[in-house]
């Protein structure tokens, strides 16, 4: 099998519009080497589906990616970086980038805060979040989804969770950001420094709430993650809260704002779909589960080589680096009739990779779900006949790790 290809998955174009080069190369070589970055990418469903359940084989710890690929020696010798990491906490190896045993005692507690039982709960509070939203823009018969629905509605649900203020949500957004693009693998030099010291401001802003927490419990997810106890795990420490805390808000607000894009950009595109899910309000779980199989916010995850190993006929060497691509496998024909068609009634739509699958399935999954649930409940009941505005160009940047759009300016009609 020939493993190399000329043209490379990270060309900021193909990041931008992937779907083309998933399936030519997915016909080809579902795993193969792209040269230009040096890393192995798999875009097969069921060859995905099968590595990242062997443990054994393929390592999570892809900690260095999130130091713009620098070796601890190089971080070492950065004093910049080093000054600027020292006035915070370390970065811990927690849920997205810890192996066994250590991923276990992680997931048991954080399990705790993310139980289905307690997102329930948050059901009314996110659909009067969502009701306030579209308040704020339904008489105009337009918005700009993006930045007044899609970013502001995970935001404020997270932030609430954490004792943050909602009326902040510019700064939630920014320190976000901040996370999103150490995982990009394209930041600028002047960029990687901003970053490092806007996460050390939101350690600082979250170790005061995780204290406030210790002292008295709230009903929020913050105080179930800093108490948590079980199994006679010890609890989280600073470091660890605070790393888990920074992924829970790339998953809860990054993922998610992406998610909702993506569904209003099809409910748009596909009127006579949207047109289902008002006339049968019960497909909406479904059609969720076809929003993320279509156009998930995470484009994919990596993974580490612990030794020599074959998959879908290609060596990877020990220490390689390996992109699992769930994005491609979403759209595999061998797992999804007509896979670019969207169906909001397709029958096997929840077997989608969006959030993962296996031990490292992403915890916040049923929380996202929920928060897309009700807000396409509550437009398909207050809005009819969604369009995208004409003439107006759509744009994602190239992101290596979460592929959303920065704009959606709708019209419609008030129900």
């Amino acid at each position: 099998m020939n493993e190399a290809v000329s043209k490379s998955l990270f060309q900021p174009d193909i990041l931008v519009d992937p779907f083309d080069f998933y399936e030519e190369q997915r016909a080809k070589n579902p795993v193969f080497l792209d040269e230009a970055s040096g890393a192995y990418i798999v875009l097969d469903y069921d060859l995905i589906s099968e590595a990242v359940g062997r443990l054994d084989d393929f390592s999570n710890n892809f900690t260095a990616l999130l130091s713009g690929g620098k070796s601890d020696e190089e971080l070492a010798n950065d004093t910049e970086i080093q000054e600027i990491q020292s006035k915070g906490w370390p970065q811990v190896n927690t849920l997205l980038t810890a192996d066994q045993p250590v991923h276990t005692r992680f997931r048991k507690l954080v399990n705790l805060a993310f139980s289905m039982p307690k997102v329930n709960k948050l059901e009314d509070s996110i659909r009067e979040m969502s009701n306030e939203l579209i308040d704020s823009f339904i008489d105009k018969g337009e918005c700009e989804f993006m930045e007044e629905y899609a970013i502001p509605m995970p935001v404020r649900t997270i932030a609430v969770q954490l004792g943050l203020d909602v009326a902040d949500a510019g700064t939630i957004k920014r320190w976000t950001n901040a996370f999103v693009d150490r995982l990009s693998g394209m930041m600028t030099r002047e960029r990687q420094l901003e970053t490092e010291r806007e996460v050390v401001e939101y350690q600082h802003a979250l170790k005061a709430n995780m204290d406030a927490r210790r002292k008295e419990t709230k009903s929020d997810i913050l105080s179930d993650l800093v108490n948590a106890q079980v199994d006679g795990e010890r609890p989280l420490d600073d470091a660890e809260s605070l790393s888990i805390v920074q992924q829970l808000m790339v998953a809860g607000n990054e993922t998610t704002t992406a998610a909702l894009g993506e569904g209003l950009r099809l409910f748009a595109s596909n009127p006579d779909q949207y047109k289902k899910i008002q006339d049968d309000p019960s497909l909406i779980p479904n059609a969720v589960e076809e929003v993320l199989r279509m156009s998930s916010g995470s484009s994919g995850i990596w993974r580490v080589m612990h030794r020599d190993a074959e998959l879908g006929g290609v060596m990877l060497p020990k220490g390689a680096m390996v992109m699992m691509r769930y994005h491609a496998a979403n759209r595999d024909p061998k797992q999804f009739e007509n896979p670019n068609s969207f169906q909001v009634d397709r029958k096997n739509a929840r077997t989608h990779l969006a959030f993962g699958k296996g031990i490292h399935m992403c915890v916040g999954n049923m929380l996202s779900r929920k928060e897309m649930t009700v807000s396409f409940q509550q437009f398909a009941e207050r809005i009819d006949n969604i369009r995208i505005r004409e003439g107006a160009e759509l744009t994602y940047p190239p992101n290596m790790m979460l592929r959303g759009l920065t704009n959606l300016p709708l019209t419609f009609d008030k129900r």
